[in-house]
């Protein structure tokens, strides 16, 4: 199968792409052909090892896993001995365990991994990214800051693959929403559902009379420091992006105060959790409440464009790398 294969830690440029052994599913395994997997900004950190303690679970000095990727969706093509809860011909979606390994035409991955049915009303591309955005952003303001119907919720970073999901869960929990965004993605932003957009080319939203039960960072390009003046009594700040200044945050608000600085590493939380999480996700999006949000979409031997594209910090929505032609 093709593959793509990184040996050391770098620029876009480390990547390779191999003709390697099509993986065998072991006893209680699946074998999917992928049709499409995600590259995603934590994909990007992964790539370049940052940061440095991140290594501690993915290679200190290279990656364990040389094949890079995280989110997938494709079609079941073959199954290990024990496996019943998957057939030949399934359509799935998910992300392997550890982050690693879907960049390619073929992945193995544990049925009781973070492996479901695919929804039928989206695309393999849309399917692939559902593990980063709309994941992540269902335990951030489902189980971190526990919103409520009524809440006011600033979404910071609104138009990327954390924060396109975000607006459509923060509405669909029945908040009031404010999308923070570029210019350009005002429209985008105003379109999944936001009451208020604040362009931040134009307006600081940390200076706003406007104050919030939950501030979510999707990007981490404020800080709890910054926010809290514009935080509720009892309000929450909280994002995906884990620095000493967060970690220290978090303590100290843990201490001291009503207002609490928040983070949740969503990718190791025990696999029940995240499934629970994808079952509900789709229903969501079977239901029509919920859309995943492709920006663009690259070919497998284009994956250093891709990364690159990420790299510059401006995507709208996903970004997925398309192996096959969708069925």
């Amino acid at each position: 199968m093709k593959a793509i294969v990184a040996t050391k830690y770098g620029s876009p440029e480390v990547f390779q792409l191999k003709e390697i052994a099509k993986p065998t599913p072991k006893a209680n395994e699946v074998l999917v052909r992928i049709h499409a997997s995600s590259v995603t900004a934590a994909d990007t950190m992964m790539r370049r090892g940052t940061p440095f303690y991140g290594r501690l679970f993915i290679g200190l000095l290279k990656p364990n896993n040389p094949i890079p990727g995280t989110g997938f969706a494709g079609v079941v093509e073959a199954v290990g001995k024990d496996v019943t809860h998957f057939t030949i011909g399934d359509a799935v979606f998910g992300e392997s365990v550890f982050g690693a390994g879907t960049n390619a035409e073929y992945v193995c991955v544990a049925e009781k991994g973070i492996i479901i049915s695919k929804p039928a009303n989206i695309s393999f591309a849309e399917a692939a990214s559902i593990c980063d955005g709309p994941l992540t952003s269902l335990n951030f303001l489902k189980n971190l800051a526990a919103i409520q119907p009524g809440q006011k919720v600033l979404i910071n970073g609104a138009s990327g693959s954390l924060g396109t999901a975000a607006i459509q869960l923060a509405k669909y929990f029945e908040a009031k929403v404010t999308g923070v965004c570029s210019t350009n993605n005002v429209e985008l932003v105003k379109s999944l559902g936001a009451d208020h957009v604040i362009d931040y080319t134009q307006e600081d939203f940390t200076k706003s009379n406007t104050r919030y039960d939950v501030i979510y960072d999707t990007v981490g390009k404020s800080s709890y420091s910054q926010a809290k003046k514009v935080l509720t009594a009892n309000g929450a700040y909280i994002s995906p992006v884990l620095n000493m200044t967060l970690l220290l945050q978090m303590m100290w608000t843990s201490l001291v105060g009503k207002k609490k600085a928040k983070f949740s590493a969503t990718g190791i939380l025990p696999l029940p959790a995240l499934r629970d999480f994808l079952y509900e996700i789709r229903a969501m999006i079977c239901a029509g409440y919920l859309k995943s949000i492709v920006d663009k979409e690259f070919s497998l031997e284009q994956i250093a464009e891709a990364h690159a594209y990420v790299d510059n910090g401006h995507k709208r929505g996903n970004v997925v790398l398309s192996m096959n032609e969708s069925i």
